[in-house]
């Protein structure tokens, strides 16, 4: 590949019609050639309100497949096919069929963080950053939650009073962490801020000074006056956090904080997405209808 992909890709992308999207945990390279870089469902709703025709989406499966959910006219490319999420993975539908069937009276919540079969047998979604609002707003007093019972177990906390059925789906990213090498960093520098995701587990959780989604991370590192942050969750948020305060330090726990899914799309994968039109995401309507219904429903229970 020339040295002038950067350009190749930009005169490609004008050319076919098309935006490029990367997640906060993508390569640094790929988020700053990207038109727009976030969460996945703010991703979702670049890609439903752009003019573009073509959107190429450099996350995983699952976010992709939530935008073609969103925006079916839309011609949605994932860039590499086999850059799929681990814990959406756990969360089998015929096992939600007969959690179900045990707790019927219980409302269905899915992580966006699900594959589109799941997401069609729920209730509503939820990210990271809404799932407390939703969950308040949802009356039922029982709640079937999938597939991060790490993140189930954090809503759990809050909200004493309902009943948490959680599944036992993780992300293999956040569950690496260990309590004591947080604990290590801190005994050594008392001023830092120790920032972490949901996804972690509970003991980690525990010494966290804030606990939010990437968005919320960025957006709480940025605004506060500490000079030191422990970021606990996947390390590509970095690259935006030292864009945004080139003052501050960042560091991650250890070496462990790599999701090699999210790693996978290189310059080169976007170049050849773009030019053939790979790797097209399509879903079956009837299954994308029903699916549908639970991403709207968090659009409502999110306000």
């Amino acid at each position: 590949m020339s040295p002038n992909i950067k350009e190749q890709i930009l005169k490609l992308k004008k050319e076919k019609n098309a935006i490029i999207l990367a997640h906060y945990y993508q390569r640094p390279e790929v988020q700053d050639i990207a038109d727009a870089v976030g969460d996945s469902y703010y991703l979702s709703q670049i890609a439903q309100s752009c003019n573009e025709t073509t959107v190429v989406f450099c996350g995983v499966k699952f976010m992709a497949e939530s935008a073609k959910i969103l925006s079916p006219e839309k011609n949605i490319l994932l860039p590499v096919l086999d850059a799929g999420c681990p814990m959406a993975d756990m969360a089998e539908p015929e096992a939600l069929l007969n959690l179900k069937k045990q707790h019927p009276n219980a409302a269905v919540v899915a992580y966006i963080n699900s594959t589109t079969e799941v997401k069609a047998l729920c209730d509503v979604c939820v990210t990271s950053s809404s799932a407390l609002k939703i969950i308040n707003n949802i009356d039922s007093e029982e709640i079937i939650f999938l597939p991060d019972k790490n993140l189930g177990s954090y809503i759990a906390e809050q909200f004493p009073k309902k009943k948490f059925i959680l599944w036992d789906g993780y992300c293999i990213t956040h569950k690496k962490v260990r309590q004591e090498n947080v604990q290590a960093i801190k005994n050594i520098n008392k001023d830092i801020k120790v920032l972490v995701h949901p996804e972690c587990e509970a003991e980690v959780r525990a010494l966290a000074d804030f606990i939010g989604s990437t968005g919320e991370i960025i957006s709480y590192a940025s605004k506060c006056e500490a000079r030191d942050y422990l970021i606990v969750t996947e390390e590509g948020v970095l690259h935006e956090l030292k864009r945004r305060n080139p003052n501050k330090n960042f560091y991650v726990p250890g070496n462990t904080m790599t999701c090699i899914n999210m790693k996978k799309t290189t310059l080169e994968d976007v170049y050849e997405s773009l030019l053939n039109n790979t790797y097209q995401i399509n879903i079956e309507e009837e299954m994308r209808i029903k699916a549908y219904d639970s991403l709207m429903n968090m659009h409502k229970l999110a306000r």
